[in-house]
């Protein structure tokens, strides 16, 4: 698979080079290596290794090209603006890969994409939360997490580099309409996603004052090297929104992977992430406000797992892990009747 995703680099080193060059300043760029990397649900993420004769990056360098995917999900961000949203957290001092480049033109890759300095590290969710080696580093991670997360939160709205962004987009009402539209066209009915759509309706929390969201800040869109963490990812559902939405999202079940009794993503209790939260941010916590985002979350990524599945049933992108995401779907509607349903008895909606 490696081997043949190389081979299929190959004409596209020339003109990533001369790109290169020409944003750096290098006078000449040769790229070593272009190799897709595996992950990455969404979009294209490849390492690509170049050296650089003269200007700013002299020398060898090791970087991560993200591009388009042939196929998306609704609310996704195009690469570009996914690339202005990271160069907004790296200024203000998140830990993410730094963003450099980034380009529209089909003539250099075929499709848009944006460069970033490579970290070290890895993502994947079940490694992270069951390996034992690392359970004496997880708190202090959940802690730095949450830090990290509050960080995220100081970038308001009312900037220019980020006027792409909408607050309606984003908001609770706005995604209901977004899913019980899908849904209403989708051919298997999903009567307990309805329901719990229901019950965020007649649920809704007063209106936050804004900030920027990832929403996806969960297990397994971070790097861990080692029990300490090199990079926040994945970008491109970012906007304005109620920050106990990105608490909710990395609470929710659904990304605790191997170990669903640490409710802090699958690495810890609550209390260290909330604790590290709060330290570095300048509002408290609301647990009320926190279940609802969790409810929201199930309903969220049993649509994205539905949309997925549509790559490839119906948008023709041939891919087994987009086919079988779809079953995702079911076990987050068993966490709706679990979070509205706790004593058995169905309360009204």
């Amino acid at each position: 698979m490696a081997g043949t995703a190389s081979l299929r680099s190959e004409p596209r080193r020339a003109p990533l080079a001369r790109f290169l060059a020409a944003a750096s300043g290098a006078e000449r760029v040769e790229v070593a290596a272009l190799t897709r990397l595996r992950g990455g649900a969404l979009q294209e993420n490849w390492a690509l290794d170049a050296r650089f004769s003269g200007g700013a990056l002299a020398g060898d360098q090791r970087f991560v090209l993200r591009g388009s995917a042939a196929t998306g999900v609704a609310g996704s961000l195009t690469r570009l603006q996914e690339f202005a949203v990271q160069k907004a957290a790296f200024a203000g001092g998140v830990t993410v890969p730094e963003p450099l480049f980034a380009s529209e033109d089909p003539a250099i890759f075929g499709k848009p994409f944006f460069i970033m300095r490579r970290a070290d590290g890895i993502a994947v969710p079940n490694r992270i939360t069951g390996d034992e080696a690392l359970d004496p580093a997880l708190p202090a991670l959940a802690e730095r997490l949450g830090r990290e997360l509050a960080r995220i939160h100081t970038i308001r709205p009312r900037r220019p580099d980020l006027a792409f962004l909408t607050c309606t987009e984003t908001g609770p009402i706005r995604q209901i309409a977004g899913f019980r539209a899908y849904l209403d066209g989708h051919p298997i009915p999903r009567p307990v996603l309805e329901w719990g759509m229901r019950w965020l309706e007649t649920h809704l929390p007063p209106p936050a004052e804004p900030v920027l969201c990832h929403r996806d800040f969960r297990t397994g869109n971070y790097l861990l090297d080692g029990g300490l963490l090199t990079a926040i990812l994945d970008w491109e559902f970012a906007g304005w929104g109620d920050p106990h939405e990105d608490i909710g999202w990395f609470c929710c079940k659904s990304w605790r992977f191997a170990r669903l009794d640490r409710e802090a993503g699958g690495i810890a209790d609550r209390a260290p992430f909330y604790r590290g939260y709060e330290s570095q941010s300048d509002r408290s916590i609301d647990p009320d406000r926190v279940r609802f985002w969790e409810v929201l979350a199930s309903v969220r990524w049993a649509v994205i797992a539905l949309q997925q599945t549509d790559r490839h049933m119906i948008g023709g992108e041939r891919d087994l892990d987009l086919a079988l995401t779809g079953r995702r779907a079911t076990e987050c509607e068993l966490e709706l009747l679990m979070l509205l349903d706790p004593g058995g008895n169905l309360p009204d909606a």
